[in-house]
């Protein structure tokens, strides 16, 4: 995917976001983080939105940090919200392609600016779900491609960090596989984008390829295993060792 195209996705999904949270009110639980309610969602994500706008426009070249939680509530939280978003894409839109500042992860990425359009699309999707978990009713869609790109960001961005508590006191290796439609409901089919996790005392090393042995594998349609791999909706299939998937749902929070 292009930077332009996670860039019309970030717009799209906070727009998203902000009417869910209207519909819902900020004192609604969000069942998909329980120890959230509205209000608590639009201020991290909010704040997190003018975060990475500032690291962006000042062209930091070191971590920052997050700014003060606003003291709003009701309909202000969300209209500042909104404006937050509305930052956000404005200044991605405007900065330079080469403009330089500091990113987190090693997640293949061809520039800053890619990073922080790509990282903020995919935060602003999982928390629009969380939104629309709110609000009740049919969640909107994730696009298969975006939802593949999103599996690879968080295997091998998020997960390659020392940070990552997804370990084991012996090797294991761990398959992921989006599969190749959203219609398949199969697993182990040797379809799809497939990630080769290997677990060990260290941070998981992951290889966007599928040879070799696995001990367990999680797959379902890119959408399902997208959000289920961010521990908001059930994994989709799993086979072989299920403790492997137990292992990471109780560890792979960010």
């Amino acid at each position: 995917m292009e930077t332009a195209d996670f860039l019309q996705t970030l717009d799209r999904e906070g727009r998203l976001l902000a009417a869910a949270a209207e519909v819902a009110g900020t004192d609604a639980k969000v069942p998909t983080c329980p120890e959230w309610q509205v209000r608590d969602l639009l201020r991290h994500t909010g704040a997190v939105h003018r975060w990475a706008a500032g690291i962006v426009a000042g062209g930091h070249t070191a971590p920052r940090p997050f700014g003060d939680l606003p003291d709003l509530d009701g309909a202000e939280l969300v209209t500042w919200y909104r404006d937050s978003h509305r930052r956000l894409v404005e200044i991605l839109a405007a900065a330079p392609s080469d403009v330089a500042c500091w990113t987190f992860h090693p997640a293949p990425c061809p520039s800053p600016l890619a990073f922080w359009t790509r990282r903020q699309a995919h935060e602003t999707t999982v928390h629009r779900y969380d939104a629309e978990s709110a609000r009740g009713g049919v969640p909107s869609p994730v696009a298969r491609d975006f939802a593949v790109d999103g599996i690879d960001e968080l295997l091998r961005g998020f997960h390659a960090r020392s940070r990552s508590r997804v370990r084991t006191q012996e090797p294991r290796v761990l398959r992921v596989r989006a599969l190749a439609t959203d219609a398949d409901t199969g697993t182990g089919t040797g379809t799809g984008d497939v990630w080769t996790v290997h677990l060990s005392a260290e941070p998981p090393v992951t290889a966007r390829e599928g040879s070799g042995a696995a001990e367990a594998e999680l797959a379902g349609p890119a959408d399902q295993l997208y959000l289920a791999l961010w521990n908001r909706v059930p994994m989709p299939g799993v086979t072989g060792d299920v403790s492997l998937a137990a292992l990471w749902r109780e560890t792979s929070a960010i």
